[in-house]
């Protein structure tokens, strides 16, 4: 497979560059693509939730009321669930939610997200990309240039660009990230993913192994 390799106009530079079949034209795994961004969203969350059980309210334990006469039921305490400012039952605890997810199972993931951009005319290969300094308007000039300035993208570096990196960080549809980050969420994630031209060879050694 061959995809025509670009410039930072959006012009076609007449160079093609070859894409190897075992990375990005596999038969698609789609219970993979699920477990992958499963464990990436998981590993997201914090798990810092927490509420108060009966042992843990600060209240008086005085009995509120007589044991009976009163017609309702009896209530011995004011940190009861049943009262407002009581415990709670069975409330959330702080807890890990990560969990682990073979290599190969990742691996089969990126290479089934790569295969389905591929597929969708969602990639394109950029021969270069450098900025004398870091501007958000050289970042938006090379997205209008691919029109892409209205969807969401996915750079992907082949090491790390601080210029580009910071040109790129107040817009919102935009992701910069370096070869050795890319990961399945956000690959699907991006309408279109550009893989600049030095990260292709990176991109498959990584996925080879």
């Amino acid at each position: 497979m061959e995809l025509a390799v670009i410039n930072q106009k959006g012009e076609d530079t007449g160079r093609k560059i070859s894409l190897s079949d075992e990375i990005f034209a596999i038969e698609p795994n789609d219970h993979a693509i699920y477990l992958d961004v499963k464990q990436y969203l998981a590993n997201q969350r914090q798990g810092t939730h927490k509420s108060k059980e009966r042992n843990e309210i600060a209240g008086s334990t005085r009995k509120i009321k007589k044991q009976k006469g009163t017609g309702s039921a009896r209530a011995g305490s004011i940190k009861s669930p049943l009262f407002r400012g009581g415990g709670r039952v069975f409330g959330p605890k702080p807890r890990d939610y990560s969990f682990k997810l073979n290599k190969k199972v990742k691996q089969l993931a990126r290479k089934s997200a790569l295969t389905y951009k591929v597929k969708d005319n969602s990639l394109s290969v950029l021969e270069s990309i450098s900025f004398d300094s870091p501007k958000t308007k050289s970042y938006m000039a090379l997205l209008d240039g691919l029109s892409l300035g209205d969807k969401k993208t996915l750079l992907v570096l082949p090491e790390e660009n601080t210029n580009v990196f910071l040109s790129s960080r107040n817009l919102p549809k935009a992701k910069v990230v370096t070869v050795n980050d890319v990961n399945t969420y956000q690959v699907l994630h991006a309408d279109h993913l550009v893989i600049c031209e030095g990260s292709i060879s990176k991109l498959e050694t990584i996925l080879s192994k």
